[in-house]
């Protein structure tokens, strides 16, 4: 055990001011409280000068009081009482912020996801042997000074992702573990003990065993980090990309045109547009877009007996929908990431669009409130400027994939400042407007319609009366012919 490293405690009671009230409490009434896990993490980097968020945003609280203790302790605040079976309540803090505070525990007779029988303990010691990595399992008291059961923080210093005792043990109690170990490694950049490696490759089909709730919770933390492409290559390497996203880890040996593709097969073209993002992408939906942009490239070359790989983008749209509901996204986030797939190569032909299409393209998914940044004007276009920045920037392309591109959007963005958006040109006219004028309702008004729109989003017709003068000339000369 070592007391000799200190975390800035004063910066997380800062941020968390009641935490240092629910510590004080449970000491002045004989009980060891502790704040752990990633806080102290965190706050040992900060101290050693790594570039880390600190203090986090939550943080966790472990005491040898038991529920019922807790309880009375904390008689004067409201407490939500789910989870109190496993020890663990919510105590909710004058400005509303909840803190969990749990009992020390032990827990057995696992399922290889969770424990079936947990043991409240009075003693920290017992509480942290359970836990998965050493990283994670390190204390610190009220004073700020750490406490290491598990040589967490030699591990820590060495960048070293290693679990508490026996891998083959940890990761059988519960196999998510196995998906946390390369997440932890992106997050501290360190490498995992070969140890915990090798029992990772000996268990790795047994990730299928988890929800995928969980797992897709996984994921998206590991795309997160700004490490995200070694994340990828450390999840095959381990052999748990062929379970989770079998459809990215098909892309191995998929060659590509070497004058397009220097850098290697589709798998490797997709983790270096992932290692690209990295240095400017922190939306886990936009990485994971850009992991899976090419996932139809293995589909659409045997469809085509080989020859090319054209309309692989409507099939990864598809694809990446069906990894959507396998990794529960919500629907908004699927129809955001089946949209980037699907829209990943279009956006390369933005500069060859008539000024009607190039606003309509931008126009999807745009802000209703308007104005502000690119980003803020049209959220899922710039998303989608962001895959292709990274798909360009792991090809042949580099800038010149991309930059033409922006510069074009730049000019369009201004140019619907000027002339209005959609929602404008729908304002001046619309399939009402036409009925009155004589048309009945059909393709032929919905093409007219749309035609009147693109002459509008082009700043050919400006005024509501120029729209409808357009319209009746439209359907005089349709009328004659």
């Amino acid at each position: 055990m070592s007391n000799a490293h200190q975390i800035m405690i004063q910066a997380v009671f800062a941020e968390h001011p009641f935490a240092e009230e629910i510590l004080h409490r449970l000491r002045s009434r004989g009980h060891e409280a502790v704040l752990i896990g990633g806080v102290v993490r965190d706050g040992l980097q900060a101290c050693w000068g790594r570039n880390v968020k600190f203090p986090p945003r939550d943080i966790d609280i472990a005491c040898s009081a038991l529920p019922e203790e807790v309880l009375r302790i904390f008689s004067d605040r409201p407490v939500i009482r789910v989870g109190e079976e496993f020890g663990v309540l919510k105590v909710v803090a004058p400005d509303r912020q909840v803190y969990e505070v749990a009992t020390f525990r032990v827990e057995s007779e696992y399922d290889g996801r969770w424990p079936a029988k947990v043991d409240l303990v009075r003693d920290l010691a017992s509480d942290v042997k359970r836990r998965d990595l050493t990283i994670n399992g390190l204390a610190v008291d009220a004073a700020g000074t750490v406490i290491d059961h598990v040589e967490g923080i030699q591990d820590l210093l060495d960048r070293r992702i290693r679990t508490i005792g026996s891998p083959e043990e940890r990761f059988a109690e519960d196999y998510l573990r196995m998906l946390r170990a390369p997440r932890f490694a992106c997050r501290v950049d360190g490498e995992i003990d070969p140890e915990t490696a090798d029992a990772i490759r000996n268990h790795s089909d047994r990730i299928v065993e988890i929800s995928w709730e969980r797992v897709g919770e996984e994921m998206l933390r590991l795309l997160e980090s700004p490490n995200a492409a070694r994340g990828i290559r450390l999840l095959d390497e381990l052999g748990l990309l062929r379970h989770i996203l079998p459809e990215v880890a098909d892309c191995h040996g998929v060659e590509q045109p070497e004058e397009y593709h220097p850098e290697g097969d589709v798998l490797e073209h997709t983790i270096q547009a992932i290692g690209v993002a990295d240095g400017f992408v922190t939306d886990p939906i936009v990485k994971l877009a850009i992991l899976l942009h090419d996932i139809g490239k293995p589909v659409a070359l045997e469809r085509n007996e080989g020859r090319n790989m054209g309309g692989h983008c409507a099939i990864g749209a598809r694809m990446a929908r069906r990894v959507g509901k396998r990794l529960r996204l919500s629907r908004a986030q699927m129809q955001r990431l089946e949209y980037l797939v699907r829209h990943h190569m279009r956006i390369a032909d933005f500069p060859k669009m008539g000024r009607g299409k190039q606003v309509r393209f931008m126009n999807d998914g745009a802000s209703a409130s308007g104005g502000g940044s690119l980003r803020a004007q049209y959220p899922l276009y710039f998303d989608l400027l962001q895959v292709l920045v990274a798909d360009c920037q792991a090809s042949i392309h580099r800038s010149s994939g991309w930059m033409p591109i922006l510069r074009e959007s730049l000019a369009v963005a201004a140019h619907i400042d000027q002339v209005g958006s959609l929602q404008e040109a729908r304002a001046l006219i619309d399939g009402h407007d036409l009925e009155s004028l004589g048309m009945k309702p059909g393709p032929e008004l919905g093409e007219l319609l749309h035609h009147l729109h693109d002459r509008i989003l082009a700043g050919r017709i400006t005024t509501r009366d120029e729209a409808l003068e357009a319209a009746r000339a439209s359907i005089q000369e349709a009328n004659e012919n």
